[in-house]
């Protein structure tokens, strides 16, 4: 951008005294500038731990050898001290000043080189402090520079040279990045080395800490946690955070520890014999990042070193310990640029260029990787996805709301700033966007589009906000309105001459999308305004005059910036500017109250559906919350309605009545969505073969029965029968509290139907006083209480019950599991049914009950599985239990179910339980005559076990339906019913 040419500065590093500046007091301040490191953190690591690991993966990478060791930083006289390692920088010596001024670097990305001054110097005779006269000065290495950059002390850089000098002793060629740096620091390093045991105890564990990152935490290959490697690693860990540990040749715990990091170090998976003990994400790049900060000057963070050309190829020498490439490196270094930026306050408008021009880097290289190979490199992507994400979210922040941050700089530097925003969001944005989607449409104007918009927006609502903090309380609304519009005419017009010139260089039509976008707020809070009216008043019309004015100069604004495009986004914005339509509103006040008061039970309706629990709101109050609230907008909207003083609303009154009884009805459908009743009704098993028990086996049953079968006890373990609780789950109370829930609707729903009868007789209209109800409401309320209550009760019976009902009853023989446990309970739950639902819903949920116990007590005598089978001699047993069940739903409350609905209903079970009584060849003959009336119209149908019947499996039983027969003869347990089954349809006996 020509606007980025300003400020343009650059200096080398210098070698006085406060080049060597606490780390304190040259810490940028990252969260004061709001932005967070989009690689994560190490928890176990600090940015000054990460740094000084940085600087010491960096020196061991740059090592040199051989003659190489004369340029150290702590040479004398032209060549290496005894006991130290040569200098990262071979030949990196004197530089003159020209050198320093052809940076390819900072010419690369627009930086100017510094125009005077020399190359920083230092004294050869000693390492820092003041130049005395006549002592020779020499230019700094650039591993001097680095050094002071990282900020790390020459004592410390002293004692890193030593240890390395002692490590690659006897490892002459050893690649750097076959070394696991920390290992070896650990086995050189010696207390000794150190001010005291605690700054030796710190120093080692972090180099512990640094193994665990990159070993354990985030491995480069995949690991398993329970690795034996790992295990032996935690353990030395463990021990060196509660105090230092011996390092010397002859510890075990050195020993353990060097075992272990070599097996995780070394471990196979990359497809070639690699070290990783430091290239795992986010490790790697944390430490990438921290070695490319050292390219500002550290006193100075604005200003970019003239020996960064050196640096970085010294910084390169790194990659193949921490597995970077040419790609991941791009990415760090524009995000290094622009978090410099960032924090440096945007001071330096030439940072934000050269991270332009390495975002086109950037940009190059993911158009160079295909989809799929930038997939095979998870950590390019992550590392790619994570900086320009942030890049994109940081400046996107700002740029959204642009108007609060630039409007008082308009014109100035501060639009400047707006600028270099919009080109950093979009150009990183960007690769994103073409990375991760097949790129359609226009990447540039759908972001400034939507910067437009969201901006707008808000400075719309910081308005409209202060007008209503400076209202006068006891003013009409419509006195705020009157003054909102004419303040968004001003701020429409501001737009156009200060912004719209800067981005109309990126979106064909930047004043139209401002006016549609200002168009539609303003009709957002009017029609919010209108909807709160009910009758016309002087500023009310005032308050339509002055949208009228408003939406005729944002039109005009709108389509005069179309016109000069030929772009079809601008016809496109112009479609988006719905009109206010003034003249009609006064028509549509009744209608707009209707539908927001019909909009506000609707929103109760959809509250209840993602929220409602089926919880009662009390015990005096059995009804969940949703329809309590949702009655009572009803009731509320009716009698708003009532006293409205217009004749206009006898034309929209059946309108809201259907609305209303929409929402009934959908509620009522909410309420009755509970599932089906075949949910919890057992399948029919297969017919089979009833066993004729062997004499061993009877003499078995005999014996073990008794000391098998449990006793009846309470559900609390103790032996007493006489309180036992009812087995009601809560599911299935959930569903009594629909059943009140239903009756409740039904109740209310009369109430509100009386103001309607007296408003349909003032109309005085036949057709509509013959409307006014809600008629499909009742209907559908009590087709769903007849269907909850059918869910209800089969939940009771065939779930809740099932252990006692139809999973115990007769189970092995009739004599020992007679149905009195099931009385028991069910008297209870039938007890705990009438004292939860509300009076109307009791008697269906009670007949239901019924019909669904002796639904269980006819699939216990005709589908109860192998584990039943009766003899003609039950016959009398199972007659009484019949008769005590009959009993039960007589005598529950107070005529609950009428004894004849109870006869009725119990004519199938009598009449089949009489089925039981009669003899094997009897219900022979009549199975013969019952199929044979049948027998045309009816296929054979076979049973899962192979067997062939030529009846069909039905749940219609009776005294003369063929399948009912044949499932008595299935289940009577003699020898005739066992030779019939066997020659006739081939059934298997019970396994």
């Amino acid at each position: 951008m020509g606007t980025m040419g300003h400020h343009q500065r650059s200096r080398s590093a210098s070698g006085s005294p406060s080049a060597t500046r606490s780390s304190n007091a040259t810490e940028l301040d990252f969260a004061a500038a709001d932005l967070e490191c989009p690689f994560g953190g190490i928890g176990a690591l600090g940015s000054v731990e990460l740094r000084e690991t940085a600087y010491e993966i960096f020196f061991m990478s740059c090592r040199s050898s051989g003659g190489a060791a004369a340029s150290s930083p702590g040479a004398r006289g032209g060549g290496a001290s005894e006991g130290e390692v040569s200098s990262p920088v071979a030949g990196a010596g004197a530089r003159g000043g020209s050198a320093v001024m052809s940076s390819k670097v900072k010419k690369a990305l627009g930086l100017k080189p510094r125009r005077s001054a020399p190359t920083m110097v230092r004294t050869s005779s000693q390492n820092s402090g003041p130049v005395s006269p006549g002592r020779t000065r020499r230019p700094m290495t650039s591993a001097e520079i680095m050094r002071q950059q990282m900020r790390v002390t020459e004592q410390s850089d002293a004692r890193l040279r030593r240890t390395l000098m002692r490590a690659v002793v006897g490892q002459v060629g050893k690649k750097p990045d076959s070394i696991v740096l920390p290992l070896e620091l650990l086995r050189q390093l010696k207390p000794s080395e150190f001010t005291d045991g605690e700054e030796y105890h710190q120093w080692q564990f972090r180099q512990i800490k640094l193994l665990e990152a990159g070993l354990l935490l985030h491995p480069s290959l995949p690991l398993d946690r329970l690795h034996a490697a790992v295990l032996r690693f935690r353990e030395v860990m463990r021990a060196t955070e509660i105090r230092a540990i011996d390092t010397g040749k002859g510890s075990d715990a050195m020993r353990v520890l060097t075992n272990a990091v070599h097996a995780l170090a070394w471990r196979p998976g990359s497809g070639s014999d690699a070290c990783h003990w430091a290239d795992g994400y986010p490790l790697n790049v944390l430490l990438y990042v921290s070695l490319l900060q050292t390219v500002f000057d550290h006193r100075e963070p604005t200003v970019v070193l003239d020996e960064v050309d050196e640096l970085l190829e010294l910084i390169k020498k790194t990659w193949p310990i921490l597995g970077v490439g040419r790609a991941v490196h791009n990415v760090c270094f524009a995000w290094v640029f622009f978090q410099q930026y960032v924090v440096t306050e945007q001071a330096e408008p030439d940072l934000a260029s050269a991270t332009l021009a390495l975002l086109a880097d950037v940009a190059a290289d993911a158009k160079q990787g295909s989809r799929e190979s930038l997939s095979r490199d998870p950590v390019y992507a992550k590392v790619l996805l994570s900086a320009l994400g942030k890049m994109q979210e940081w400046s996107e922040k700002r740029l959204l709301d642009y108007h609060e941050r630039y409007e008082r700089g308009t014109g100035g530097t501060a639009t400047e700033g707006m600028e270099i925003l919009l080109s950093l969001a979009l150009a990183a944005g960007k690769i994103v966007a073409d990375r991760e989607y097949a790129g359609t449409g226009n990447f540039t104007a759908d972001r400034v589009d939507y910067y437009i918009r969201c901006s707008m927006k808000n400075i719309f609502t910081k308005i409209l906000e202060n007008g209503m903090r400076e209202a006068d309380p006891a003013n009409d609304p419509g006195v705020i309105l009157t003054r909102l519009a004419r303040e968004t005419e001003q701020l429409a017009k501001f737009e156009r001459a200060n912004f719209s010139p800067l981005l109309r260089r990126l979106h064909p039509a930047p004043i139209a999308v401002a006016a549609v976008t200002l168009h539609g707020c303003f009709g957002v809070v009017l029609r919010e305004y209108l909807g709160k009216v009910t009758i016309l008043t002087e500023e009310l019309v005032r308050v339509l005059h002055s949208a009228n004015r408003l939406e005729k100069a944002l039109a005009q604004m709108t389509a005069e910036d179309a016109a000069d495009c030929e772009d079809d986004r601008a016809r496109a914005v112009v479609g988006d500017m719905e009109p206010y339509e003034v003249e009609s509103v006064v028509m549509s006040l009744l209608k707009a109250w209707m539908d927001d008061r019909l909009r506000i039970s609707a929103d109760c309706l959809l509250r209840a559906k993602e929220t409602e629990s089926w919880i009662p709101k009390s015990k005096e109050e059995p009804f969940p919350a949703s329809a309590i609230e949702l009655m009572r907008l009803s009731r509320a909207t009716i009698d708003e309605f009532s006293d409205i003083p217009a004749t206009a609303k006898d034309d929209v009154v059946q309108a809201l009545v259907d609305g209303l009884d929409s929402i009934f009805q959908d509620y009522i459908s909410f309420v009755a969505s509970c599932g089906s009743k075949q949910n919890y009704v057992p399948p029919l098993p297969a017919l089979t073969r009833c066993n004729q028990d062997s004499g061993f086996f009877r003499l078995w049953k005999k014996a073990v029965l008794p000391s098998c079968q449990a006793p009846e006890a309470n559900p609390r373990g103790g032996a007493s029968q006489h309180n036992p609780r009812p087995s009601i789950s809560r599911g299935t109370q959930r569903l009594y509290v629909r059943l009140n829930t239903l009756h409740y609707v039904l109740t209310h729903v009369q109430a509100i139907e009386e103001p309607l009868s007296s408003l349909s007789s003032a109309s005085g209209g036949n057709r509509v006083a013959t409307s006014l109800n809600f008629d499909r409401t009742r209907a559908a309320a009590q087709s769903a209480v007849s269907h909850v209550a059918e869910v209800a009760a089969s939940r009771l019976i065939f779930l809740d019950s099932r252990h006692a009902f139809y999973q115990g009853l007769y189970i092995r023989n009739v004599v020992d599991t007679r149905i009195r446990p099931v009385l028991r309970a069910l008297k209870q739950n039938l007890s705990f049914l009438v004292s939860v639902l509300v009076d109307h819903a009791q008697p269906v949920a009670v007949r239901e009950v019924m019909k669904a116990s002796f639904q269980a007590f006819l699939m216990v005598l005709l589908a109860g599985g192998n584990d039943r089978s009766f003899t003609r001699a039950d016959h009398g047993m199972v007659e009484e239990d019949f008769r005590s069940l009959k009993r039960a739903f007589c005598t529950c409350g107070e005529g609950l179910v009428p004894e004849d609905v109870v006869v009725q209903e119990a004519e199938a079970v009598e009449g089949v339980v009489e089925l039981m009584a009669r003899s094997t060849e009897h219900l022979i003959t009549a199975f013969g005559a019952a199929t044979s009336e049948s027998i045309a119209g009816v296929r054979e149908y076979e049973d899962s076990d192979g067997g062939t019947t030529h009846v069909p499996p039905t749940r219609q039983w009776g005294p003369a339906d063929p399948n009912t027969i044949l499932r008595v003869l299935c289940h009577r347990d003699d020898e005739a019913a066992n030779q019939f089954l066997k020659r006739t349809f081939q059934l298997a006996k019970r396994r």
